[in-house]
Order: C-alpha cells, then sequence, then structure tokens
C-alpha cells in the first residue's frame, strides 16, 4: 500500500483550515480568519466536480472571508 501525498495535504489543509476557524473566531482576528478561508480554497474547489449537492460545499471558505471582513469593522 502506497502512501497518497495528495490526500496527506487533503487533509492537512482542512484540519489546519477549520483549527485556523475556531481560533480566529475566539481570538476576532482577521488574519486567522483570512488564512481558514484561504487554507478552505483548494480543498473544497474538489467538490466543484461532484454532480449532486456537494457541488455547494465550493461556497464554504466564502464563510471566513466574511467573519473577516465582520472582525475587520469590529476592530
Amino acid at each position: 500500500m502506497d502512501f497518497h501525498w495528495i490526500g496527506f495535504f487533503f487533509w492537512l489543509f482542512v484540519a489546519a483550515s477549520f483549527l485556523a476557524l475556531i481560533v480566529g473566531l475566539i481570538k476576532l482576528s482577521s488574519r486567522l480568519l483570512v488564512l481558514s478561508g484561504l487554507l478552505m480554497i483548494l480543498p473544497f474547489l474538489y467538490f466543484l466536480g461532484a454532480e449532486n449537492w456537494m457541488r455547494w460545499l465550493v461556497l464554504f471558505p466564502l464563510l471566513p472571508f466574511a467573519l473577516a471582513i465582520f472582525a475587520k469593522k469590529k476592530d
């Protein structure tokens, strides 16, 4: 059984993005929220090729960017 690097980086980006999202929400840090959105873009673009409701998951990275704008305006 071979090690698949693409799967490793896929899940690494997903885990890092959700960790940055949680910490960014706790601290209301716009930089962490933008980092979370950037880390989410590549893994969630994978779902753009789906032929069912999972295609809508591509819009999920917009949430951290919207929250970053809200956090920036609050400062």
